[in-house]
């Protein structure tokens, strides 16, 4: 269970960009949850009744805890479990029908369109540097690709004459994931002008890879997307999970079925790519005005 939590911790800071403190809030809540399972036996969380979430949250009660804190654990809960049930990691998750207020979605900001191009044109293109990083941002966006995905992206892994390339996912599940013209164009120029500039070791098979010959690791790869936030001027909290679920908003917008944003993102469950992508009002609004016959 302490795996499941680590790799639930890694996940909201380093996908989803959540902050040091926010991290350090569900760590505290869920170690105490999981450390009160363990003394009472509970090997796996499979075997959580909801009748043990609700003995928990009633023992803090008693403690004479405010309900705001008690709610606040009561989301930890159900957001851990979201997650297990999204990787898979978890057979049903009882805190669905369990209620508290406000329940806080762990959603990153969605970029405009405006705000996407404005960060993609970001990176100084009269250097290596900038030709890399542009084609990283570019990438992110054009496949929707997890950051330990791109991280881990290999050499063999690009089709660029049949316009896609290949994904190892959660779970080691493989995808094939189209991609644009000018993601392929910036792609082809880094791989031809830069890579070779950075990295001669043939051992090396990562895509994207630092002067010292090794592949970026996901750390690094969060750095440069807050670097080039900030040169353009954008204030939203921009990570690697926010340009994901860009990618899968405007899709969405732009009227491209759920089914095949779920297809191209590698979610088991469409419930997944539901959590993800939100409908845009006005596109509500457009279609409630074309289709109904009293609009």
């Amino acid at each position: 269970m302490n795996a499941l939590l680590e790799s639930f911790l890694n996940y909201i800071s380093l996908e989803r960009g959540l902050s040091i403190n926010t991290r350090k809030a569900y760590a505290e809540d869920l170690k105490q949850f999981l450390g009160e399972l363990t003394q009472k036996g509970v090997s796996s969380l499979n075997q959580v009744s909801r009748k043990q979430i609700l003995d928990h949250l009633m023992a803090m009660k008693a403690r004479g805890m405010s309900t705001n804190s008690i709610s606040r654990h009561l989301v930890s809960i159900k957001v851990f479990f979201r997650y297990l049930q999204q990787e898979g990691l978890l057979d049903r998750n009882v805190t669905d029908t369990m209620d508290s207020p406000k329940l806080w979605k762990i959603l990153p900001d969605t970029l405009s369109e405006k705000e996407v191009d404005l960060l993609l044109t970001a990176p100084d293109m009269r250097k290596p540097l900038g030709i890399r990083d542009r084609a990283i941002l570019e990438m992110f966006y054009a496949t929707g690709m997890r950051v330990s995905e791109l991280a881990n992206l290999q050499l063999l892994d690009l089709h660029l004459d049949d316009g896609y390339i290949r994904c190892i996912g959660k779970g080691r599940k493989e995808r094939v994931i189209p991609t644009g013209e000018e993601s392929i164009r910036l792609l082809t120029r880094y791989l031809g002008e830069v890579r070779p500039l950075f990295c001669e070791n043939l051992n090396v098979q990562n895509v994207f890879v630092t002067k010292r010959e090794s592949g970026l690791s996901r750390q690094r790869l969060w750095q440069i997307i807050k670097q080039y936030t900030t040169k353009a001027g954008i204030l939203k909290n921009v990570t690697p999970h926010t340009l994901r679920h860009s990618f899968a908003s405007h899709l969405l917008q732009n009227g491209a079925p759920l089914r095949v944003i779920q297809e191209i993102l590698g979610h088991a469950d469409i419930a997944t790519t539901q959590i993800y992508t939100h409908v845009n009002p006005e596109r509500l609004k457009s279609i409630h005005q074309q289709f109904h016959p009293r609009a």
